[in-house]
């Protein structure tokens, strides 16, 4: 979008069988015509125990209905995986974030480009853009990309909004992502980076981690190619950046590009695509 705080963007058991063993019982045999009991050699008998059966196994864990509410969104790799748990991400490692798609131009460009590079990412969609774009969605799942939830439709201050409309917002981006593409959205990032403990709440009631970003180059706003690349190309370990594929003219971020992923690939830096498990580049 032209205003990357504007609104009005157009366009988701196993059980074990438990079996019990057979109890084998023995007979006594009867012989002649009196019934008389067949002798038995002194320490011939043998006791008859019953086998006890395995204990049933502990049924599943099931996964929580809602996630701890954290007090701060997600802003870096160790913020992540504090929030996700697992091991810690190696040091060399930078996460790639791409907001308000998909564009029907901006984001196939984007696609061929990480592509070229051997850069996962994660792209954090809006539901009315992915509403009449699902072709270019199921592409960026297709690529091996991950998705992320980034509401409906991109409402302005979404964390002083009334709940019902932020779990409006929330529910209706997630299912349209999820029928779309498949995948099942594990993180939230608020249109515009705006929180509240409200939103945060909300957020974990749908399950969502909240992300937020560590470099933000303001692409959204245009500010030139040379700004953009700046600021990227000085990214450190374990940061989080943010660039745009939607929301209006992206060709300052598509160039910029072209020069950045080269750039910190060549300063050992490794991109990893988030979506609550370690996914590294191949």
């Amino acid at each position: 979008m032209d205003d990357h705080t504007s609104t009005g963007l157009s366009g988701y058991s196993r059980r074990r069988v438990l079996g019990a063993g057979a109890v084998a019982l023995g007979t006594l045999t009867l012989a002649g015509s009196a019934a008389i009991p067949r002798q038995r050699t002194p320490g011939s008998a043998r006791a008859t125990t019953t086998p006890r059966p395995p204990a049933p196994s502990p049924a599943p864990s099931k996964p929580p209905l809602t996630l701890p509410v954290l007090k701060e969104p997600v802003r870096t790799l160790a913020d992540y995986r504090r929030a996700v748990g697992g091991p810690a991400f190696p040091s060399d490692t930078i996460a790639l974030t791409i907001d308000d798609g998909p564009h029907p131009v901006w984001t196939p460009k984007i696609l061929r480009l990480l592509e070229k590079h051997h850069v996962p990412a994660l792209f954090c969609m809006i539901g009315n853009q992915v509403l009449g774009h699902e072709a270019i969605a199921r592409d960026v799942v297709r690529d091996g990309h991950h998705v992320a939830n980034h509401t409906w439709s991109h409402p302005t201050h979404l964390g002083k909004r009334k709940r019902k409309l932020v779990n409006k917002e929330l529910l209706r981006g997630q299912e349209k992502i999820h029928d779309t593409t498949g995948q099942t959205p594990a993180l939230f990032r608020s249109p515009g980076g705006d929180w509240s403990p409200g939103l945060l709440r909300e957020a974990a009631g749908h399950r969502l981690v909240p992300l937020d970003w560590s470099d933000d180059p303001r692409d959204w706003s245009r500010p030139g190619v040379a700004h953009i690349t700046r600021r990227l190309v000085a990214a450190r370990p374990g940061q989080i950046l943010l660039c745009h594929d939607g929301g209006g003219d992206r060709s300052q971020t598509y160039t910029s590009l072209k020069t950045v992923l080269p750039a910190l690939r060549a300063k050992g830096l490794t991109f990893v695509a988030l979506d609550r498990r370690p996914r590294l580049e191949v």
